[in-house]
């Protein structure tokens, strides 16, 4: 069965004028040259409408709970530190909107370094302010299988490593900000340590779209 949907939530950004909502209802209204010569990874257009290059996603048609058509690049930071007691710990936010607990991080500005709105993301969810002099490794990006995701519109991601490394007496203070909850450290020598720490002490799940990023990042 074919699925056409896009959330009501998406509607009300338009009518507010909301910067990530596009206010065009028809895809095949938009000129799409110069949003597929800026996409992080290439995409198909069939009967001039974006097709997400990991279709399906269950919604065939319509944009679900993003507010743009085709590709939207973000950028998530993985940022980690070893613990006074040694060990790896990982820094994830509890995100508002009930899917779960994330990286932070959020969209690139356009013509914004994707590093350098990892470093911004990081600031504003967690309040936690790293130098950009510090050391980072800057991956490619990838598609996320993010729940809100349709056929039509997909988020990809770059993720950006950041180590503080281990010169720590206590784990540097974080709290939740912006569209935040909440920020922890989470022990996190591997991702099975992670999400049994989380289900245990937070009754929480890491965010379907970070899911398989994180599991590749802590187990090699």
């Amino acid at each position: 069965m074919t699925r056409t949907y896009t959330d009501p939530s998406v509607l009300a950004g338009i009518a507010a004028g909301a910067s990530w909502a596009d206010p065009e209802m028809d895809p095949t209204r938009i000129d799409w040259t110069a949003r597929r010569a800026a996409a992080a990874i290439p995409f198909p257009l069939v009967d001039g409408r974006p097709v997400n290059p990991f279709a399906p996603t269950g919604i065939r048609y319509g944009r679900n709970e993003l507010g743009h058509w085709g590709e939207q690049q973000c950028a998530d930071a993985i940022v980690t530190v070893t613990g006074p007691l040694g060990g790896r710990w990982l820094l994830l936010v509890e995100r508002a909107d009930g899917h779960g607990w994330a990286l932070p991080g959020g969209y690139v500005d356009p013509g914004e370094d994707p590093a350098a709105a990892a470093y911004r993301e990081l600031a504003e969810e967690t309040g936690l302010i790293v130098r950009r002099a510090h050391a980072h490794v800057t991956l490619p990006a990838r598609c996320v299988p993010d729940p809100r995701a349709s056929d039509e519109a997909w988020m990809v991601t770059t993720p950006v490593r950041i180590d503080l490394g281990g010169d720590h007496y206590t784990l540097p203070a974080v709290t939740g900000q912006d569209d935040a909850r909440r920020a922890r450290w989470l022990p996190a020598n591997d991702y099975a340590e992670l999400t049994r720490y989380l289900a245990e002490m937070h009754s929480g799940q890491v965010f379907p779209a970070h899911r398989d990023l994180l599991a590749d990042i802590l187990d090699h």
